[in-house]
């Protein structure tokens, strides 16, 4: 596995993992809070048949420059398109999302028609203009949530044997989970662990996730996509509301899975995206 930088449309550098594999070029996109080697074990399943790549999405992962004022969702999708074309723009190019990174791949794709042969996003935050006309990040619970959240434990352990206990990381596969200990941390100085993503960036992300505006846009795309959903929720909800709005758009239903369904269920999903694409 190697590492590469791009700068991206501002300047904010990126960073991008070769997780190796050999055929077709397919990238993976992160959810918020998360960072691109989740998709190590999906990625592993896949490797005979795609040469699979991550990004570290802007204030995640590697790719730690906080947030700058102003910030909007239609960032994500040019940070797409410079991992994008730093990798020479392959074609065939497949790409698979999950939440926030899923609207980042149909950003990129909606900029630049044609980018991708196809995509599998799962419950993409996509949604109705009149579902995101909310207040401002301080008054989002979600971004309450990560203002409170935890950042530093004694070791990766401590922090692994916390998530492992408690909703909704523990619904997490081990594999994943261990994944997003052993490369969402930084160690410090006096030998205990911080998450790389931080509370006041993630809080940003959840409170501007109405920005894009691309749900409105939907019918202009005529890429095949894959739009799955698991349990009922209002994120799985939108799932329904994106196939019905796309031209080529295909709904895969998973009840048995939550918003995490990818990272839940690897093996599953990594099957799931191979008959997607055809490979």
């Amino acid at each position: 596995m190697t590492s590469h930088r791009v700068s991206s449309s501002d300047g904010t550098e990126i960073v991008y993992h070769d997780l190796g594999g050999s055929g077709p070029t397919l990238l993976f996109a992160h959810a918020t809070g998360f960072h691109g080697k989740v998709w190590l074990p999906i990625a592993n399943a896949l490797a005979d048949s795609f040469h699979c790549y991550t990004v570290d999405m802007r204030a995640h992962g590697d790719s730690r420059a906080s947030l700058p004022p102003g910030f909007n969702w239609q960032q994500f999708g040019r940070d797409i398109g410079a991992v994008i074309e730093a990798l020479g723009s392959p074609q065939p190019l497949f790409g698979v999302g999950h939440s926030k990174g899923g609207a980042a791949l149909m950003l990129a794709e909606y900029s630049h028609p044609g980018t991708f042969a196809a995509l599998y996003c799962f419950e993409p935050i996509v949604f109705p203009k009149a579902h995101t006309d909310v207040a401002e990040a301080a008054e989002n619970p979600m971004a309450q949530g990560a203002r409170k959240r935890r950042h530093v434990f004694d070791s990766r352990q401590a922090a692994y044997d916390n998530y492992a206990q408690k909703p909704p990381f523990n619904a997490l596969d081990p594999e994943v989970l261990q994944a997003y200990v052993d490369y969402g941390f930084v160690d410090l100085a006096d030998g205990s662990v911080e998450l790389k993503c931080q509370g006041d960036d993630e809080a940003v992300i959840y409170g501007t996730s109405g920005t894009h505006g691309l749900f409105e846009h939907l019918s202009e795309m005529s890429v095949p996509i894959t739009v799955a959903r698991g349990e009922e929720s209002h994120t799985a909800a939108a799932a329904n509301l994106i196939v019905a709005a796309m031209p080529n758009a295909t709904l895969e239903e998973h009840p048995e899975v939550g918003h995490f369904g990818p990272l839940e269920d690897p093996s599953r999903f990594a099957a799931r995206i191979r008959l997607a694409f055809g490979v």
